[in-house]
């Protein structure tokens, strides 16, 4: 047992006692917490984003420190926020499910349209979230799974141990608040080595958990990770990372791994939830009538979703698929490159993304490579082969600056094209965590249900039209996760859901779809070439973190005129 976890004994008994107290709070006790966690957070703030910034080497002061901004101390505020609406609604006896617009989606499917969800979210205008309930689920149902956890008077304690992720510092925070309120678990979390830097900054942020002790904050390596998981004060497990990870934690990496594997015997007994990234897809569906400015547009849309947090993602766009008949299609892969070269260099600062970018190059000696972090230069491989089974950028998750561009055979008609395009996502890339559409609203208005049982075909837990489907990991009220009915033995991009402020049950959630502006203006926040990021960015989150509209007014004021500048 590492020195470390001997060092924890203490911790983890007393967050066992912690996990008891948590079961007997109230509703209302518990959402009382969430208020000081939202004040402590906007506190330490500051600090986190300076921390997040230095270990991944950006000057704080640049526009690119606004990622960390929105994708830290902003994402986990908004939670908190969103998170006490549906708790008060809940102590009136009244259900979140009610206070939203509920629709339908093809496959008797119920949908709830979760964001916007707090009155705050009206700094994000024109972009919305659908939360697609599984076939089969009746609102009855759904209202019955609502904060079920919490409500449970005979829940037994239980302590989580939350893996978190290296790349965004907002992950194993939102993992935290996920497993507190939405599994009514304590939580003991060890911060990826990569993002070890945040841990102070998140223990400031996190101190009314703390102090409350319902939670513990840790770091160390994969010996530290081992033992907490098969540690007796550890009843579940949540791994945010790759799927070869999930693996050996499961199965063992020694020679009787497969054989575990195909006998249904994993090394773990108790339960695990992840989410585990993948292959995610862009799918270009053009029509005759595009302009120029429309193949620009949606080329800069793509490099963003590529180099955001310097292609550190799980939700990246690695594939884009485009008709091969488009006759716009060379003038669009330009553009892609174009921007691509222009984004604002960054450090490519992941462990090992040398050698994935290399990887890439090496089975692709035809690949562009477009400057940025000479170390991890970016690449843009054109006419990958649709039909290939090996090919490596459908196979395997690059988390390096590497696009791949499929141009795809047949009919370049927006059905057909659509259709064949889904199929492929489905049938060919590895994972089904979150795939993008970019289609003229013109063209989607054409289709009409026919472009909806498009969507309801793709299989991916987060789908954005015409937004990169990392926006709805800052919308609280979406779902996160893989698409559902992954097993443990062929987990793909995960089991599970997180975030899910509106707490219904990770069972009664198929997937989230977003949808954005077909021409944003101004450059949205999360754009790598916004100029502004960093101050409007800053701004957000005071105005997300100050209680009194009062206070708070002028700052969103001050964001939302900053963002036009953008």
């Amino acid at each position: 047992m590492p020195a470390i976890i001997a060092e924890l004994e203490p911790s983890l008994r007393a967050l066992q006692a912690g996990a008891e107290r948590w079961v007997r709070m109230t509703i209302s006790e518990r959402r009382a917490v969430l208020k000081a966690v939202r004040a402590a957070t906007l506190e330490a703030a500051p600090a986190w984003v300076e921390a997040a910034c230095a270990l991944k080497g950006i000057d704080p002061r640049s526009p690119a420190a606004g990622e960390e901004w929105s994708s830290g101390p902003y994402a986990v505020i908004t939670a908190t926020s969103a998170i006490e609406k549906t708790l008060k609604l809940v102590e009136k006896g009244r259900s979140p499910i009610d206070e939203v617009e509920l629709g339908t989606a093809p496959g008797g499917r119920t949908t709830l349209k979760v964001f916007p969800y707090l009155t705050k979210d009206v700094v994000l205008q024109g972009y919305e979230a659908t939360l697609w309930l599984r076939p089969g689920v009746s609102l009855d149902q759904a209202r019955r799974g609502v904060a079920r956890a919490l409500r449970d008077p005979n829940r037994a304690p239980r302590v989580t141990l939350v893996l978190g992720a290296g790349n965004i510092t907002g992950i194993p925070a939102l993992d935290v608040l996920t497993a507190l309120y939405q599994e009514a678990s304590a939580v003991v979390v060890k911060l990826n080595p990569v993002n070890a830097g945040v841990g102070a900054a998140m223990k400031r942020a996190f101190a009314p958990f703390i102090e409350l002790g319902v939670l513990l904050v840790t770091e160390g390596g994969q010996e530290v990770g081992a033992a907490l998981i098969h540690h007796e004060a550890v009843d579940a497990v949540h791994i945010t990372g790759s799927r070869h990870t999930h693996d050996a934690i499961v199965w063992g990496t020694d020679v009787d791994a497969e054989k575990r594997r195909a006998a249904g015997t994993p090394l773990l007994t108790k339960p695990i939830t992840s989410e585990l990234g993948g292959v995610g897809p862009a799918i270009v569906v053009p029509e005759d009538g595009w302009s120029s400015e429309n193949v620009d547009d949606v080329a800069r849309n793509i490099a963003t979703q590529r180099l955001h947090n310097s292609g550190f993602n799980c939700i990246a766009t690695q594939v884009v698929v485009i008709p091969e008949a488009w006759q716009r299609a060379d003038e669009f892969v330009a553009a892609v490159r174009r921007y691509l070269t222009a984004a604002p260099e960054r450090p490519a600062y992941y462990p090992g993304a040398s050698s994935r970018q290399l990887a890439v190059v090496t089975m692709h000696p035809d690949a562009a490579v477009l400057g940025g972090d000479p170390n991890v230069p970016r690449t843009l491989v054109d006419h990958l082969d649709p039909e290939s089974v090996d090919e490596h950028l459908f196979t395997v998750e690059a988390f390096a600056p590497v696009l791949g561009i499929v141009r795809l055979p047949g009919s370049r008609d927006p059905e057909a094209f659509l259709d064949a395009a889904v199929a492929f996502a489905n049938d060919r890339l590895v994972g089904h965590l979150g795939a993008g559409i970019h289609i003229h609203p013109r063209t989607r208005d054409e289709l009409g249900g026919r472009f909806d049982r498009a969507v309801a075909e793709l299989r991916y837990g987060a789908i954005g039209v015409n937004a990169w489907t990392g926006t709805i990991f800052g919308m609280p009220g979406a779902s996160w996760g893989a698409f559902p009915g992954h097993t443990l033995d062929d987990v793909g991009s995960g089991i599970g859901v997180v975030h899910n402020a509106l707490l219904l049950d990770p069972e009664h959630v198929e997937r989230t779809v977003g949808t954005g502006v077909w021409k944003p203006s101004p450059t949205p926040l999360w754009y790598v070439d916004n100029t502004t990021a960093n101050v409007t960015a800053r701004r957000l989150t005071r105005f997300a973190g100050i209680d009194s509209w009062a206070i708070a007014a002028p700052i969103g004021a001050a964001a939302i005129d900053s963002y036009r500048k953008g």
